[in-house]
């Protein structure tokens, strides 16, 4: 597997079931949620989890949200593995089986069983534990899969303009880039930039627990959703 992929369960003997667990779950699925529950209010559609690690996120997601068909994604052939039971215990008709989804390849979108016209893709806790170039490959390749109005949610620690939010962002950063100098922190501005250049643009940032945002990012003009 890449060697920037992080391992949930790693190290650990795998539960019977096969149903991995992270740690951040308890903690972060609420906070997301409140994001991204105005947003799916009374809609129908699909929305696609791109690196959906254990499973977690995108079946609790499900279950509060019925009337949308949620696509998991990953390439960690153990995760892929953990969303597959997850599935499987939640018995939940509107989660697709698990795609395996890899961000390194520029047309990642390309053999997607999901469809086009996504209402929203989700990304949870990747993008500073993988290279730069995932980013960018993501900004790029969503609005060929999100519809005119749909929108993207990254969730994770951000810095912004140039600098920290807090102390303990600036050791987990330097942390991270210790342990793979592809890692690290990413700077709100820069995802802007990258964003701007593919007809997006960062709609909101939401303050999250411990110092982590959820981005709310959109096509460059006005959504639909946003209006009063």
């Amino acid at each position: 597997m890449p060697d920037f992929v992080v391992e949930f369960g790693a190290g650990r003997e795998p539960p019977s079931d096969g149903r991995l667990r992270g740690p951040a779950f308890a903690r972060n699925h609420a906070p997301i949620w409140s994001v991204i529950e105005p947003f799916l209010a009374g809609r129908t559609g699909d929305v696609l989890e791109v690196g959906s690690g254990t499973g977690e996120h995108v079946v609790d997601y499900a279950r509060r949200a019925p009337r949308v068909t949620w696509w998991p994604s990953d390439v960690n052939p153990r995760h892929l593995e953990s969303i597959a039971a997850w599935r499987a215990h939640a018995r939940l008709a509107n989660v697709q089986p698990p795609a395996r989804v890899d961000l390194l390849r520029e047309d990642w979108y390309a053999d997607l069983a999901a469809p086009t016209g996504l209402v929203a893709i989700v990304c949870i806790n990747v993008l500073h534990i993988s290279p730069w170039r995932v980013t960018e490959n993501l900004l790029a390749g969503a609005p060929r899969r999100l519809a005119p109005d749909g929108g993207m949610f990254i969730y994770g620690p951000f810095m912004r303009d140039g600098a920290h939010t807090a102390p303990s962002n600036a050791a987990f950063d330097a942390s991270l880039r210790a342990e793979n100098a592809a890692w690290g922190v990413r700077d709100t501005r820069d995802i802007a930039a990258v964003a701007e250049r593919h007809g997006l643009r960062i709609a909101e940032v939401a303050a999250m627990p411990r110092d982590n945002f959820t981005l709310v990012i959109t096509r460059a003009a006005k959504p639909r959703w946003s209006e009063a």
